[in-house]
């Protein structure tokens, strides 16, 4: 009967229905769902195309270069929330949003409504595993108390300063000084990221990496490690309808991805395969401090009370957590020092200002250069390393600004637009200011803000647990440089942020260091790189 029915159908519309009617047929329903959702959606919000959704407007953003001034902008106007929807079959829907209220809902007060979910887990699943930043549920939880307990330690506080300190002035010193001398240019970026690989890779894994030996070499696991997290991150911004069967048929990039995390994967479980090899050797890893050495040391605790030690940690927790900690730890404080420096180029107040800090301090002492602390704050609110971030509703839910959000719908709070509303931050909120996180003492006072305001760190139970081991490396590595060089942006290029989870320069940024001809004292004015653009 079925079939019946639907021979009939065709038939008739091979008999009176010609292409051209069924053009005009879809382009009218098309024009009519288009005014439906122009009507029915708030003044200022963006186009919800039929079909298409969002993706139109976003893509004509994309070729501009702006979509992060356009997102802010239309959150200005929404006053902070405004729904999205991808293609249809895409599964992507849900609102973004920029309201204090409501990020510290979805991080705090509806907490486990908010997961990561299905969605962003699928996606990085063959790089980060079952890691830290790619868990949800009992599995982030242990990982959560592992890496507090561990990082929080005296015993890997001083370690991890201890290797910065030596990594500064080991490795990125004398490569400053050797450019310096021969007056060669470098992208910044690059130099800051190998720098940050580096030292991520001592202290997660007690490994030297070598990107920053003599040379810049190209180093196979930073390499796949890179292309693993570039390859990754494609899938979030193509359709899955066709990213999904390119994985199944182990095709073009979902190959090359599959082949990239391999190649990360094989390193980390060398890595732990030689140090269980250590340990069982030389019956204990008391004299190594690293992330991997410490976790394989300690056992975690017992989910019941009542039972027995614990057995160790998996070879397959240790991989996860290490590999993620190093996803952490090499992009975002790199990134941020790249802004930072960038910034400071075109604000030679601040740089003295910074420069008297160093000084005041003896040039060792970060924990005391509040002014520097305050000028790298400044500098992530207005280009935080994060820009966007997102969780996924487990059930229905309204935030506090009324705004209703649907099971499996996520939620996006737009970091990069948060830093620049005027709203939060004042009429000022676009200036580079550091004076904003400081008391009337001069002494740093950014703890006073409310961490929902300024998620560059998330807030709340994921809180950032390497937040002050990333500080000492961006104070120290900013301290160093400075004290030795001046950084001259070289004019001409063009400065823009890279659409991706991490706010790379699109570009990198191309710097010469010139040396200091004496080591800054208090008092003592410096140069803007803007008066020296015309220097060769």
């Amino acid at each position: 009967m079925a079939r019946e029915l639907v021979a009939m159908a065709l038939r008739f519309l091979r008999e009176y229905v010609r292409a051209s009617d069924l053009g005009v047929a879809a382009a009218v329903l098309f024009v009519c769902s288009a005014a439906r959702s122009r009507l029915s959606s708030r003044p200022g919000e963006p186009m919800l195309w039929p079909v298409v959704g969002i993706i139109p407007t976003l893509f004509a953003h994309l070729a501009i270069g702006d979509v992060y001034d356009w997102g802010a902008a239309v959150l200005s106007r929404c006053r902070g929330t405004f729904p999205y929807r991808g293609t249809w079959g895409g599964g992507s829907s849900g609102v973004i949003t920029s309201v204090p209220a409501n990020v510290e809902h979805v991080l705090k007060a509806n907490f486990d409504n908010y997961p990561k979910g299905p969605y962003y887990r699928e996606r990085f699943v063959e790089l980060l595993g079952d890691g830290i930043f790619n868990a949800d549920g009992d599995s982030w939880r242990a990982q959560r108390k592992a890496a507090s307990a561990e990082m929080h330690s005296a015993r890997f506080l001083q370690f991890s300063a201890a290797t910065i300190q030596r990594l500064v002035r080991g490795r990125l010193v004398p490569l400053l000084e050797t450019l310096s001398e021969r007056g060669h240019s470098v992208d910044l970026q690059d130099v800051l990221l190998r720098f940050a690989f580096d030292n991520i890779c001592a202290a997660a894994f007690g490994v030297e990496a070598g990107c920053l030996a003599d040379g810049l070499p190209d180093v196979p696991f930073a390499r796949a490690f890179e292309r693993a997290t570039e390859l990754s991150l494609t899938r979030f911004y193509t359709p899955p309808f066709i990213w999904k069967p390119k994985r199944l048929l182990g095709v073009g990039s979902e190959r090359a991805l599959v082949d990239a995390a391999r190649a990360v994967r094989e390193f980390a479980e060398r890595t732990v395969a030689d140090r269980r090899a250590e340990l069982r050797k030389v019956g204990d890893l008391a004299s190594r401090c690293d992330l991997l050495s410490r976790l394989m040391s300690s056992s975690p605790p017992p989910a019941d009370a009542d039972a027995g030690p614990a057995a160790g940690y998996s070879d397959e927790f240790l991989r996860d957590f290490c590999i993620s900690f190093i996803l952490a730890g090499r992009d975002t404080s790199s990134v941020a020092l790249t802004w930072f420096f960038w910034l400071l180029a075109s604000h030679p107040d601040v740089e003295a200002r910074v420069l008297d800090d160093i000084a005041r301090s003896g040039g060792g002492d970060v924990g005391a250069m509040d002014y520097l602390h305050a000028a790298l704050t400044e500098s992530m609110r207005l280009y935080p390393p994060v820009p966007v971030d997102f969780k996924e509703a487990l059930e229905d839910d309204v935030l506090p600004d009324g705004t209703p959000v649907r099971a499996r719908q996520r939620v996006i709070y737009f970091t990069c637009a948060m830093g620049r509303d005027k709203a939060t931050w004042g009429p000022d909120c676009l200036e580079f200011r550091p004076e904003r996180w400081l008391n009337k003492s001069g002494a740093f006072a950014g703890g006073a803000e409310s961490p929902y305001k300024y998620v560059v760190f998330n807030a709340g139970p994921r809180l950032c647990v390497g937040k002050r081991f990333a500080y000492t490396q961006m104070k120290t590595v900013a301290a160093a440089a400075l004290a030795r060089f001046r950084v001259e942006v070289l004019p001409g290029q063009e400065v823009k942020p890279k659409l991706n989870t991490t706010l790379y320069m699109k570009n990198g940024l191309k710097v010469r260091f010139v040396a200091r001809e004496q080591r800054h004292e208090l008092g003592h004015p410096v140069p803007a790189a803007a008066d020296l653009a015309g220097e060769d």
